[in-house]
C-alpha cells in the first residue's frame, strides 16, 4: 500500500482541522472511520454523489484528521487519532461524542423517504 500525501502533525492548525469537521458529511464519514479503521472510501449508503464523497475524503486527508492509502483500486481510511490527540488533546473525542448525541448530524440515506 502507497501512503497518499498528508500534513506533517506539527503543521497541523486547529482551524483547517475544524473546518473540514464542520460538514456534517465530513462528520459522517469521520464517525465511520472511528468505529471502522481501515474502511474503503467507497460508502453505498450515503446519497452524496461519488466526485463529492472523493471531495469530502481529499478535504479531510489534507486537514490532517484522516490517513489514507492506496490499495489497489480502493483507498483505505484511517484516523490520524494519535496526532491529533498530541496536537489537540482531547478534541477528536469531544468532537466524536457530540456529533453522536446530537444525532442531527446523519447525512440523507439513500432509499429513505
Amino acid at each position: 500500500m502507497r501512503l497518499l500525501p498528508e500534513p506533517a502533525p506539527e503543521t497541523l492548525t486547529l482551524a483547517s482541522v475544524l473546518d473540514a469537521l464542520g460538514d456534517p458529511v465530513r462528520l459522517q464519514l469521520v464517525r465511520r472511520a472511528a468505529a471502522n479503521p481501515g474502511l474503503t472510501c467507497a460508502v453505498a449508503d450515503l446519497n452524496v454523489p461519488k466526485s463529492t464523497l472523493t471531495n469530502h475524503w481529499r478535504t479531510l486527508r489534507e486537514a490532517g484528521v484522516v490517513r489514507m492509502a492506496v490499495d489497489g483500486r480502493c483507498r483505505r481510511i484511517w484516523l490520524r487519532t494519535d496526532e491529533l490527540q498530541d496536537r489537540f488533546p482531547e478534541l477528536l473525542d469531544v468532537i466524536l461524542r457530540l456529533s453522536a448525541a446530537e444525532g442531527s448530524v446523519e447525512p440523507v440515506l439513500s432509499g429513505a423517504a
